[in-house]
């Protein structure tokens, strides 16, 4: 199902994602995607994508994650992260596998000092995916603590309907509110 839903995603939303390609290329040139590290089902890593939001190198010049007013982050950057619109590169990643339409948001592997043996393991015992019940419910203004309990909660009621739910509850959080 996952895979049916992205393909059909992508070529929908082809259009926005060439303008997207267009206006990173436009202001800070290329490369138009970002790859990162992070860690998916069963512990494994894997190559995440996302369009490019910062300024090349970002990665040397500051931490993993990002803050409200990141200088890191580029003007087109920040209307993409608004929008999640520089999330949308991710659609690939479900159709290879690495990914699902919904589940907690994969990280990177830094991380992993932030879990417990056990908990890092019921982590890991689902696909990450695009969006989560972290982002459904609290977007970029989770506390990390918020985001962990979400995740694991997640991990433990993971079902179509809790599926549906969170990606209702994401489409009224995409009006902006949240993002880094």
């Amino acid at each position: 199902m996952d895979v049916l839903l992205a393909l059909i995603a992508l070529l929908v939303l082809a259009p926005v994602m060439l303008v997207a390609a267009v206006a990173i290329v436009v202001e800070s040139g290329m490369p138009v995607l970002f790859r990162q590290t992070r860690v998916g089902w069963q512990g494994r890593e894997f190559g995440m994508f996302k369009f490019r939001s910062m300024v090349k190198n970002a990665a040397s010049l500051g931490p993993y994650f990002t803050s409200a007013n990141d200088p890191r982050i580029t003007h087109v950057g920040r209307f993409l992260r608004r929008t999640s619109i520089d999330e949308l590169p991710q659609l690939i990643n479900v159709i290879t596998g690495d990914m699902s339409l919904v589940g907690p948001r994969p990280d990177v592997p830094a991380q992993r000092s932030l879990y417990t043996d056990a908990d890092w393991a019921q982590r890991c015992s689902v696909r990450p995916g695009i969006t989560g019940l972290a982002q459904a419910l609290y977007r970029s203004e989770s506390s990390e603590a918020q985001r962990l309990a979400a995740d694991l909660s997640y991990t433990r009621e993971h079902s179509i309907w809790l599926d549906l739910k969170i990606c209702w509850w994401t489409v009224k959080r995409l009006t902006g509110r949240g993002a880094n």
